[in-house]
């Protein structure tokens, strides 16, 4: 029980410091689409060496 309590107040921290990081301009869609990019190619690596493009947008 005890630790439900603890990663409920974990979970309800990091969402809070996520809204006011997106509200006071800390994230920006262009700051997210790069994290996600950078995810992709770290965890689908070897799709890269088969030539694979993994950016978003295409651009």
């Amino acid at each position: 029980m005890r630790y439900r309590l603890g990663s409920l107040l974990l979970l309800i921290y990091i969402l809070v410091g996520l809204y006011l990081a997106w509200d006071r301009h800390y994230l920006t869609p262009t700051l997210l689409k790069q994290i996600a990019q950078a995810l992709l190619a770290i965890f689908l690596w070897f799709l890269i060496l088969l030539g694979v493009d993994l950016h978003i947008g295409g651009v």
